[in-house]
């Protein structure tokens, strides 16, 4: 972690927001209209996704991926004007959320005022032609960090100048851009927003290992932690796969959970998430209504902040496109708003910034986890499958105040059971103590 992350940041939740996508107009009025909404689930940061121009050459679909930028340095037309865009933010920060930005820093599309002006500033393949290291990306070609230091100063003053209005960077394939480039960038956009908040999106350790043999540079989690606030949970994405296939899998789940107690920095903070833009969504994977449930409540309940994809609150389960007008629907579709918005509440407690954690697989195929400060203990049940469960849970026997929907839960030497749905208690909570 860079040394100055504050924990607190473990109590956040995150709302990301593709503006085009988001609503029927596709644009930062739509986002503006439905900040009320947003911030009533709890949000604490709102991040949108690109808000640049667009490129045209080698576009994906019709209207191209938001993450094939043409110009840093604009805002995309088609959602409005750099007013619009800072009435969007104010609007943000008028109910007490704070504000992100997509950083796409290791490419541009073809077309880009970067390419146009300074193309000695990208890679070039074996043809001499600009080009990429990873083939599937058709639609961006490769800014190249070791060409000047002109580039390195164009795209930190670029940062410096968004953050003047904004409050932190999402940097997209963070682990492709130099770490020293990244530690720069963090000292130099501190003397404008000394609190910016800095978001890596981390990648698969197999995504790591399959650049580094092909010779391309890319930073581990643990690089990145120098330079970050927070890390992709992408590190166990494979063992949550895993486990939501086959519960026999929960305990390889929780095992690599439980080490990123260990490998990390004392104060790292981990993105966690069901879905985001690039993976399916929570209740595609997971279409039973109790079990979604449940790996709610456990995304919350986890350490680090909580990422809610736009739609993942009306249990949406496709996926929208990242190249055509591929409106969410908000409007229908199971409800989780209330829930989402108690367990927002309840990870404000400092003990899930603070304390310590631990996370523990059962044979019913269910998940624990508890948090403990001197004289204080959180404790969770997460049935994964959404069925009944009956686990040893540590605590004393009597009865608690479920700190999800307010009832009254039994523990009988030392087990505690659900019906099927997520159980939040506070040790020091017993009722009629």
């Amino acid at each position: 972690m860079a040394k100055d992350t504050p924990v607190t940041l473990r109590n956040k939740v995150i709302y990301s927001v593709f503006v085009r996508n988001f609503s029927p107009e596709g644009n930062f009025e739509g986002v503006r209209r439905s900040l009320d909404r947003i911030a009533a689930l709890g949000t604490d940061i709102v991040w949108l996704m690109p808000i640049h121009p667009v490129g045209e050459a080698s576009r994906k679909g019709s209207l191209g991926s938001p993450y094939a930028i043409r110009d840093y340095r604009a805002v995309n037309p088609e959602y409005g004007t750099m007013e619009d865009f800072r009435r969007l933010v104010d609007g943000i920060h008028a109910l007490g959320m704070k504000c992100i930005i997509d950083v796409v820093y290791n490419h541009t599309s073809p077309d880009s005022v970067l390419a146009h002006e300074h193309p000695e500033w990208f890679f070039h393949g074996a043809d001499g032609a600009p080009g990429r290291h990873v083939a599937d990306w058709s639609d961006i070609v490769d800014l190249d960090y070791a060409s000047s230091p002109a580039l390195w100063d164009y795209q930190i003053d670029t940062l410096k100048m968004w953050a003047e209005i904004v409050d932190g960077f999402r940097c997209d394939v963070a682990p492709m851009v130099p770490l020293d480039f990244w530690l720069r960038a963090r000292r130099e956009v501190a003397e404008v927003r000394p609190s910016c908040i800095w978001l890596a999106e981390s990648v698969e350790p197999h995504f790591i290992a399959f650049n580094r043999s092909n010779g391309t540079a890319c930073l581990s989690d643990s690089e990145l932690y120098q330079a970050f606030d927070l890390c992709y949970d992408y590190d166990t994405a494979n063992d949550f796969i895993a486990a939501l296939r086959d519960s026999s899998k929960l305990p390889a789940y929780a095992s690599a959970l439980n080490a990123q107690e260990g490998i990390y920095p004392a104060n790292y903070v981990k993105l966690r998430f069901l879905e985001n833009h690039d993976r399916p969504r929570a209740a595609f994977l997971i279409p039973d209504g109790r079990a979604l449930e449940s790996w709610t409540a456990f995304l919350y309940f986890q350490r680090g902040a909580a990422l809610v994809y736009a739609g993942q609150e009306r249990a949406a389960k496709h996926l929208p496109s990242l190249f055509e007008k591929d409106t969410i629907d908000l409007e229908h579709g199971p409800d989780l708003s209330p829930l989402m918005a108690r367990l927002a509440e309840i990870k404000r407690d400092r003990i899930f910034a603070e304390g310590s954690y631990s996370v523990a697989a059962h044979p019913c195929g269910a998940l624990t986890a508890s948090y403990t400060l001197p004289g204080r203990r959180v404790f969770g049940l997460f049935p994964a499958g959404g069925r009944a469960a009956l686990v040893e849970s540590g605590l004393p026997d009597g009865q608690y105040a479920d700190l999800i929907t307010g009832k009254t839960v039994e523990v009988c030497f030392g087990m505690v059971g659900t019906g099927g749905r997520p159980v939040i208690i506070d040790a020091t909570l017993r009722v009629g103590a």
